[in-house]
């Protein structure tokens, strides 16, 4: 059978692993067995991705990145250079029953280099995490957190540039167009009004 995915020779990948067609995974990396990585993904030099993680398709993992148990990525997400996940709240090295955790990322979201992301929040759509933040809650769908703890600053497009020009509200939410890439852009109110809560804290 003709392997279409790409592994580097100074990469370990276990047995029991599913990786998708066009994947390709460079040299350093160790994908543990039961993860599963999907087609079109570029896992990067130093890359460890642990036991039964699961990540979508076309996702982008830079160096040094860490995802362990219990993290779930879906398509289209970009993970910075050396930003790492956690899963364990209360880590003791002597602990024998701790939990995992579980974290979501979810589609289209990008987490800069260095970012740390504490266990059991849920990175929204096409949100951006600055570079060093320390994220200890939620991100909305587009938005735009840093510092630490990270707080939320803004929202971003699609196209992942910043959101500032507002063309409408309705019910569900506030209405913003991109001044880089023309597309519209709906906030729901309550993320909006965190945004106020937030932005200069």
């Amino acid at each position: 059978m003709i392997q279409k995915y790409f592994v580097h020779p100074l990469a370990v990948v276990e047995e029991g692993t599913e990786i998708g067609e066009g994947t390709r995974i460079w040299h350093f990396a160790h994908i543990r067995k039961g993860a599963k990585i999907g087609k079109n993904c570029n896992i990067g030099k130093d890359v460890y991705i642990d036991v039964g993680v699961e990540i979508g398709n076309n996702v982008k993992i830079q160096n040094g990145v860490s995802v362990y148990r219990g993290v779930k990525v879906e398509d289209d997400v970009f993970l910075g250079p050396h930003m790492t996940f956690t899963n364990d709240l209360y880590p003791r090295a002597f602990n024998e029953d701790w939990e995992v955790v579980p974290t979501l990322v979810k589609k289209g979201a990008s987490i800069g280099a260095h970012a740390t992301i504490v266990c059991g929040v849920t990175i929204g759509e096409y949100a951006m995490v600055g570079a060093g933040a320390v994220v200890t809650k939620d991100v909305p769908p587009f938005g735009l957190v840093f510092g630490n703890p990270a707080r939320l600053k803004g929202f971003v497009c699609y196209c992942g540039r910043p959101l500032k020009e507002k063309v409408g509200e309705d019910e569900e939410g506030i209405i913003f167009k991109c001044s880089h890439c023309g597309r519209e852009v709906k906030i729901r109110k309550e993320d909006y009004e965190r945004y106020l809560r937030e932005k200069d804290l």
